[in-house]
């Protein structure tokens, strides 16, 4: 918990999209963590219910518990939402109507959203790059710059309410800010 209290989250449920396979552990855990201690209640989607499956880079990891599939999950029930990486993760995540659809209705709500690493690709997918300045992991640059987005590459990058990042060695930067911004939407909404 912050020591001003301005970065709390209140008992507001934060939304975790990842999908049923693929996603970085540790871009899960540590923004989840970040959450709860700032008072937040983070919840699992996934494409399907059951568990997701975490890996360490190319290695299974943990599971995790879905607490409600993509389609079942409403956005109105929820303050912001995190999209974590891993490479596979949004590859499966962008070919998941109801997933993308999950997406882009923070963006049409208004909503802050959070995507580390190769996350950005699920965003490229549901069309809310436009016009915007993020960065991700590189590989993601021509994607992103192609769907209208301007790619830089710093540790995290906020675009109004959309707070971006690289990779795992950013996580500290990205929870700091995507805290920040998530609380300040939640006060004030």
């Amino acid at each position: 918990m912050t020591e001003t209290g301005q970065n709390q989250l209140h008992g507001k449920q934060v939304a975790f999209l990842t999908a049923n396979e693929g996603v970085e552990q540790i871009e899960l855990t540590e923004p989840w963590k970040a959450v709860q201690e700032a008072g937040g209640e983070p919840r699992l989607i996934a494409p399907q219910g059951g568990e997701t499956q975490a890996f360490n880079h190319l290695d299974k990891a943990d599971t995790f518990p879905v607490d409600q599939s993509a389609a079942e999950a409403d956005p109105a029930d929820f303050v912001g939402l995190v999209l974590p990486g891993g490479v596979a993760n949004p590859d499966m995540l962008r070919t998941d109507k109801d997933s993308v659809e999950f997406i882009r209705s923070f963006f049409e709500a208004g909503k802050p959203v959070a995507a580390i690493c190769h996350a950005p690709w699920t965003l490229v997918e549901a069309d809310v790059v436009r016009g915007r300045t993020m960065t991700s992991w590189p590989s993601l640059q021509t994607d992103l710059r192609n769907a209208g987005a301007e790619w830089i590459d710093e540790e995290v990058v906020v675009d109004g309410k959309l707070v971006t990042s690289r990779k795992p060695d950013d996580l500290a930067a990205f929870t700091a800010k995507m805290t920040e911004v998530f609380a300040h939407y939640a006060q004030n909404n």
